[in-house]
């Protein structure tokens, strides 16, 4: 709790970056307190390079930039939002966070690029495509995503340095259209049944949850959604073409 009170009082007095040096700070204080009675970090610095500090606070930016890029700040998104950290720290750890987050809407100046692009050389590729794949479910929320979320979602991952192919198959998991599957598994509609086949193998491959077991719970449950969606679509397309 320690890290959470100094990043308010941080925030309170030099916005932003203060928030996120107090964070910072008060994580270190913590850490020597009690090495036990902290939290798992989602990320591991020995792993990935960048702090569950760092991680959340960024993520949080990223979020609000999704969250507002249609305009409006709409309350099913932020739901969607709090019910992930929740789930993640439990609901003291999720308030304090919202004390940041519900600033960072306000803010009108965030960079998409320095924040993504700080979280590109400190996780790995998997782990960057479970965010895309966390900020299209907060598009989601409210049942639809917008072409504007579409746009800055699209910009977010770009800076996380994702390819267009996988961004397009992450992007296809959220709509219904005759060509989801085949954007899913990242073929075109040409593509044989071996050439499904191996695209498949493929995509379980990359998008096995077992990848992310440095994650937590919550992220590998969206990593099993994603999975998921990938196995459905085979299936559909061996339904649809008879093998």
């Amino acid at each position: 709790m320690i890290r959470w009170i100094a990043a308010i009082i941080g925030y309170s007095i030099f916005r932003f970056p203060g928030a996120i040096i107090g964070f910072l700070l008060g994580s270190l204080f913590e850490g020597r307190i009690s090495s036990s009675g902290s939290r798992r970090a989602i990320f591991t610095q020995s792993k990935q390079g960048v702090s569950s500090a760092e991680f959340e606070l960024n993520l949080l930016s990223l979020a609000s930039l999704v969250i507002k890029a249609d305009g409006n700040v709409n309350q099913k998104e932020l739901d969607f939002v709090r019910q992930y950290f929740v789930q993640a720290y439990g609901k003291e750890h999720a308030n304090a966070t919202f004390k940041v987050f519900n600033e960072e809407i306000k803010k009108e100046q965030l960079s998409a690029q320095k924040i993504a692009s700080f979280l590109r050389d400190r996780m790995r590729y998997e782990s960057r495509l479970q965010v895309l794949h966390f900020l299209f479910s907060i598009a989601k929320a409210d049942g639809h995503v917008s072409e504007p979320e579409v746009r800055e979602i699209n910009n977010i991952s770009g800076f996380l340095g994702v390819n267009h192919r996988d961004f397009e198959s992450i992007k296809a998991m959220f709509f219904s259209n005759p060509d989801s599957a085949y954007k899913i598994l990242e073929i075109e509609k040409t593509a044989t049944p071996a050439e499904i086949k191996t695209a498949y193998r493929t995509m379980v491959k990359k998008y096995h949850p077992d990848k992310l077991q440095h994650m937590d719970e919550v992220y590998r449950n969206g990593a099993e959604e994603k999975f998921r969606k990938v196995q459905e679509a085979y299936e559909q397309l061996q339904k649809e073409r008879g093998f």
